[in-house]
C-alpha cells in the first residue's frame, strides 16, 4: 500500500473477520434504526445524503452506532433498506428491534462475487442443517475505505431461527 493511501482520512473502523466470520449471532431486541435508499440496479444512488442525515439525528439523540453494523436489505433493484445498530433510540427515525439468531459469513472481493457469495452461504447453512428465513449484506466499508485496507469485506447475516 502507497504512503499517500496509508494516510488518507477513514470514515469507517477497521473491519476484523475473525471477530464476525462463522459466528452464530444470538439477539434478543437489538436495536436498529431503518432507513431506505433508491438504488439502480441494485447500485446505492442516494446513500451518502441518507447516511448523513441518520448520522445528524443520532447525533442529535447522543445516540451511537454499535459494531459499525450497517445491514442492507435489497427489496428490489430500485430500493434498498438499511438498518444501522444504535445503541439507543432516535427520535424522527423508524426504530426497530431484531430478536433472533443470525449466522454471519465473512467474503472479501469485488461486488461483483455478491451471487457467488449468496450461493455459498446458502450452501455452508445447509451443510450445517441450518436454513435462513431472512437474509442482509452488511458492506462494512466505503469503497474509498475498502481501498485504504486493501480489504473489501461483505459479510452476510442470514436469520436462521
Amino acid at each position: 500500500m502507497s504512503e499517500e493511501i496509508k494516510k488518507e482520512k477513514t470514515c469507517c473502523a477497521e473491519f476484523e473477520p475473525a471477530l464476525w466470520d462463522g459466528k452464530i449471532l444470538d439477539w434478543k431486541d437489538k436495536r436498529f434504526l431503518k432507513t431506505k435508499v433508491f438504488t439502480f440496479l441494485y447500485m446505492p444512488l442516494n446513500f451518502g445524503i441518507v447516511m448523513k442525515k441518520l448520522c445528524n439525528k443520532m447525533g442529535k439523540a447522543g445516540a451511537n452506532a454499535t459494531d459499525g453494523l450497517l445491514l442492507a436489505d435489497h427489496t428490489s433493484k430500485w430500493n434498498m433498506n438499511l438498518y444501522l445498530a444504535s445503541d439507543k433510540e432516535v427520535p424522527g427515525v423508524e426504530n426497530i428491534m431484531l430478536t433472533g439468531k443470525f449466522m454471519c459469513k465473512v467474503y472479501e472481493g469485488n461486488f461483483k462475487d455478491t451471487g457467488k457469495w449468496v450461493k455459498d452461504f446458502k450452501d455452508y447453512l445447509k451443510g450445517i442443517n441450518l436454513e435462513t428465513k431472512k437474509l442482509y449484506m452488511w458492506y462494512t466499508t466505503c469503497p474509498k475505505c475498502a481501498k485504504k485496507y486493501g480489504k473489501n469485506y461483505v459479510a452476510i447475516v442470514g436469520q436462521v431461527e
